[in-house]
């Protein structure tokens, strides 16, 4: 068992947290939003500080989910940062999704200070998240890597090292890219079998069998038929992500038209007021 620090507690780090906790870790945890902290501590146990350099001292792993490359940075640098409260050894585990530049960034820091530094963005959602079912995509030092994964092993379905540091957000915006278009496609799909006089559920009884068959099929084609977009990754998020994955696009010389165009209507989404609801709201464009 670990002495871990966990430091964002949102929809996906709160349950995270926790699973580690249940692992029988030691855990201390940080929020920007104190009363999140104290939340989790009384109903997990643990403890909470007031910046993520006092979460730190101590750790054998500090843990981040927190939102963008700014927000990551400000955890990280500075007195009160982590980088500051780490001794050295410790490794850093990052779990945002965010640029593979403020990741090397990042990384470069932790090196110098001694420290361990894997980028481990994540997929599954919120429903992964508290089920413990995450995929976990790795960059960094083999032996780095080989120290987290059992930790990272509490809330993941699959943890894997794909490479040097950054090859796990370059890996993240591979999902992001793929997840897009295919929300695009069964947001046709279904808006054209309601058009149709259809019967929703038995078309997707019968195509998901097949070569059209996917997770989002499966677990949001009736919240999408119904209009219902609570169901997980905010499409604010999801904007951001493709602006990762578009600015790397152009970095690499690669184009990603259908990724493009998909931003673009997840901007329409959010001009409907749709910037909370969950990325399978693209049907909402073509449904309204």
């Amino acid at each position: 068992m670990a002495k871990l620090a966990f430091l964002g507690l949102g929809v996906m780090g709160y349950p995270m947290a926790g699973h580690l906790k249940a692992a029988g870790h030691e855990v201390t945890v940080y929020n920007r939003t104190a009363g999140k902290a104290r939340k989790w501590v009384a109903e997990h146990g643990g403890n909470a500080c007031a910046t993520p350099r006092e979460a730190a001292e101590g750790a054998d792993f500090v843990m981040a989910c927190v939102g963008n490359d700014d927000d990551l940075r400000s955890v990280c640098l500075g007195e009160d940062g982590a980088f500051a409260g780490m001794a050295g050894g410790a490794v850093f585990v990052d779990h945002t999704t965010v640029s593979a530049a403020v990741t090397r960034e990042l990384a470069e820091a932790a090196e110098q200070a001694g420290l361990g530094y894997v980028d481990a963005p994540i997929s599954g959602g919120q429903a992964g998240a508290e089920n413990g079912q995450l995929s976990v995509m790795c960059g960094g030092d083999q032996g780095h890597f080989d120290r987290a994964a059992p930790v990272i092993d509490a809330y993941a379905k699959i943890c894997r090292r794909l490479g040097d540091v950054g090859a796990g957000q370059m890996t993240k915006m591979c999902n992001q890219i793929a997840i897009a278009g295919l929300v695009q496609g069964l947001s046709e799909s279904l808006a054209f079998a309601q058009r149709a006089g259809l019967d929703i559920d038995k078309v997707v009884e019968v195509i998901s069998q097949g070569a059209a068959g996917s997770w989002q099929m499966a677990n949001r084609h009736k919240t999408m038929a119904a209009g219902e977009f609570e169901h997980g990754f905010a499409v604010d998020w999801m904007r951001k992500d493709l602006a990762i994955c578009l600015a790397a696009a152009d970095e690499v010389g690669v184009s990603l038209p259908v990724t493009a165009l998909v931003d673009q209507f997840y901007k329409e989404v959010q001009a409907m007021g749709g910037g909370r609801w969950d990325t399978s709201s693209l049907i909402a464009r073509l449904t309204r």
